[in-house]
């Protein structure tokens, strides 16, 4: 699950219960505490036993002195629950942080204790330090709403089945090849049945049973495909033109599909506030090392969403071909466009940042990039 990640402040002014939850299987470990000062108290609740969770809690308060209507704060760490205990807890009158993993700080030794227990603890620490104003604990996922959650299945279900249809077009070219022969250029009914091995003969039964099994996988893989590229297709249809869906796809070279990913992964539902927000969603972020004499660059940190990254360089290379005139196009051409095919890879990433902020800005605020050219309706 990746999202954006930022800060959330919230006051500490009035007596708090803070509640970290360490996810299991079976079970969460909750650790609680009032502050800093006192130490944590540990609990454990079976998965979305949400009465025993309140009576855990009222048990917090009364273990820390606290008024049986103490507001309570509670935190866990993204991963493969999502973000349904958030909704739940929010439900429950919990204030609920959703933690990105890959911001925690950890002990850099090469090896260390970890047990739910001690991730409950170090976790409820935390939350009280990022309570209380401290601004770099960690960073907080940007929790989607349920709408555009589901809506980003579609992208996601058709990258799935890209990634399905590839590695089974590998493979049946990997069982021709073990017999010294090819797969045809033209596929027609029964193709496998006509294929012949090195020495002209009819492959065996058994491999010719399995390409069928595959082909008919393939097939079933197209029919799915279509239909998603038909929702796609529908969705562009009925979307308003002020919508951000209607604006995207009014620009030559953004096609149903490109727009469909960026605005599934977020473009207009994380509600980015400036532009650096919106590269640090993409990952394409330099990463400099600088230690005493030493001073090199580490390339690019891919922190990022990576279907964003995907889509993004795709984008950018179709914006170079439908878009001659804009202004991007124009700089990416002064910058890297004399300078070799290898120069131009990597000022194609460049262009990329730069055109999911103007995207973002077209999509979100009615900014139209320089020297853009829009579909006639």
């Amino acid at each position: 699950m990746t999202a954006m990640t930022r800060p959330v402040m919230s006051s500490v002014s009035e007596p708090t219960l803070y509640v970290a939850f360490e996810l299991g299987a079976s079970e969460w470990t909750l650790a609680m505490t009032a502050g800093l000062s006192m130490a944590p108290w540990l609990r454990k609740v079976r998965v979305g036993d949400f009465s025993t969770l309140r009576r855990v809690l009222t048990q917090g308060r009364a273990q820390y002195g606290l008024p049986t209507g103490a507001p309570a704060v509670s935190c866990y760490e993204a991963g493969r629950d999502g973000f349904w205990i958030h909704r739940a807890l929010e439900a429950q009158g919990i204030r609920n942080r959703v933690v990105d993993s890959a911001s925690i700080e950890v002990n850099r030794r090469q090896r260390r204790a970890k047990t739910d227990r001690l991730d409950a603890l170090k976790l409820v620490l935390m939350l009280v330090r990022a309570c209380s104003g401290e601004r770099r604990v960690w960073r907080e996922v940007h929790v989607p709403p349920v709408a555009a959650e589901a809506a980003r299945h579609v992208s996601r279900e058709r990258t799935d089945l890209i990634r399905e249809r590839t590695r089974l077009r590998n493979q049946i070219g990997s069982w021709l090849a073990t017999a010294g022969c090819r797969r045809p250029g033209r596929l027609g009914a029964r193709w496998w049945t006509t294929v012949r091995d090195w020495a002209g003969a009819r492959l065996p039964r058994e491999v010719q049973a399995r390409l069928a099994r595959a082909q008919a996988r393939l097939e079933l893989l197209a029919t799915q495909l279509a239909e998603l590229a038909a929702i796609e297709q529908e969705a562009v249809t009925t979307a308003a033109t002020d919508s951000a869906l209607g604006r995207l796809v009014r620009l030559k070279g953004v096609a149903a599909r490109g727009a469909g990913v960026l605005l599934g992964e977020g473009l207009s539902w994380r509600h980015f506030q400036n532009r650096r927000q919106v590269g640090g969603l993409l990952g394409f972020t330099p990463v400099p090392y600088r230690s005493g004499d030493q001073a090199q660059d580490q390339g690019i940190d891919h922190a990022g969403n990576s279907r964003w990254r995907a889509v993004s360089i795709q984008l950018a290379w179709g914006w170079v071909r439908w878009q001659p005139s804009s202004g991007l196009t124009q700089w990416y051409r002064r910058q890297f466009g004399g300078r070799g095919a290898r120069a131009r890879r990597i000022g194609i990433v460049a262009l990329a940042r730069k055109l999911m902020i103007a995207l973002w800005r077209w999509a979100c605020q009615g900014v139209v990039p320089e020297g853009a050219i829009l579909k006639v309706a």
